[in-house]
């Protein structure tokens, strides 16, 4: 869907976008991409259990590494399609996404796919992606931390270009409002319905400080219950995150309720008003919220809906293909590098 050179979301989203969340319509689904389950079956068929396994030994030793896998691949797939191009260090010839100002701050998980890509070289050297790599781990991270399970689609390529610029663009913001958040999604090819679904993954998620100062400097008393438990919440968030001076690198949890499991707690925080970030919250209390709100309330009643809608949607998420990686992309030696960079590991 996207592509690998830089291009600005066309204004007419924007309308669709506004015509979506006023309840007239849905979006297309993206197309089916060449992908299969089986893609490693001869050359690789331990693929999936090295995954699992160095996935359980990192959740294990951090929970929060699960949200860092999630958010890594979804940072990967909105810029250029699942290709790798995030994992991607700048080097004298090559500007990664690494510093963009969406991602400098907010991505970890880094060294985890490393020691992934290390153990399959061992075992299969040249023939696992670190595309096919990270996607899987996502799958993975989201079950150990009692999310749902999904088949996952293999056989991507690794990109030998990153886009600084599009991931300065394509990815969401914390502040951003809900009409231009449905454009990013719908210049994907994912619909309102995935957009809503996929914020769910923020039940295990951490946000900074200076990601959440506007929303409880801002709008937060507005939308919330005032109950006294939501004042206390409040007046813990007011302490670690001043308003001016700093604290910017302070994290909160997106989910106070059970920030290490996945579940569907998220949605009753934001039928609660008490979001953490604005662009989560603006999914049910935005006046444009006609869609969303519906979809918010049915995640909140219903956690098995939200599980299968989370696993259709991961994988929709995960089929964004960058045609260039199939023409001309690789396989990795090193994630960090294209191979005519790539150390010997």
């Amino acid at each position: 869907m996207a592509t690998s050179s830089p291009r600005s979301i066309p204004r007419f989203s924007q309308f669709v976008a506004l015509f979506l969340l006023l309840g007239f319509g849905k979006t297309s689904r993206a197309g089916d991409p060449p992908l299969t389950l089986d893609y490693y079956k001869s050359s690789c068929p331990s693929v999936l259990e090295i995954v699992r396994k160095e996935m359980e030994c990192a959740v294990l030793s951090n929970p929060r590494n699960a949200a860092f896998i999630i958010l890594l691949h979804f940072h990967d797939c909105f810029v250029q399609g699942c290709d790798g191009s995030v994992l991607l260090d700048d080097t004298i010839t090559l500007q990664g996404e690494k510093k963009a100002p969406t991602n400098i701050h907010s991505l970890g998980g880094f060294r985890i796919i490393d020691r992934i890509k290390n153990m399959l070289e061992s075992e299969c050297p040249g023939v696992v992606s670190c595309a096919d790599i990270l996607t899987v781990a996502a799958r993975d991270a989201t079950l150990l931390v009692g999310g749902p399970y999904w088949d996952v689609p293999l056989g991507r390529k690794d990109s030998r270009t990153a886009s600084y610029d599009l991931a300065a663009t394509n990815l969401p913001t914390a502040d951003e409002s809900l009409p231009s958040i449905v454009t990013k999604f719908l210049y994907q090819g994912l619909s309102v319905t995935d957009m809503v679904a996929l914020a769910g993954a923020h039940t295990v998620g951490m946000a900074r400080c200076e990601n959440f100062r506007a929303r409880i400097y801002g709008d937060f008393e507005a939308t919330s219950e005032k109950s006294p438990a939501s004042e206390a919440y409040l007046g813990h968030l007011k302490s670690i995150c001043p308003p001016v001076g700093g604290g910017n690198n302070t994290v909160a949890p997106l989910d106070y309720v059970t920030p290490n499991l996945f579940d569907n707690s998220i949605y009753h925080l934001l039928l609660q008003g008490e979001g953490l970030l604005n662009s989560d919250q603006e999914m049910y209390s935005s006046i444009l919220a006609v869609q969303t709100r519906d979809i918010v309330r049915k995640y909140a009643a219903d956690p098995i809906a939200f599980f299968v809608q989370f696993s259709e949607s991961m994988v929709r998420l995960g089929n964004i293909t960058n045609p260039e990686s199939f023409a001309n992309g690789e396989v990795r030696k090193n994630c960090r590098f294209i191979n005519t960079w790539a150390p010997e590991i």
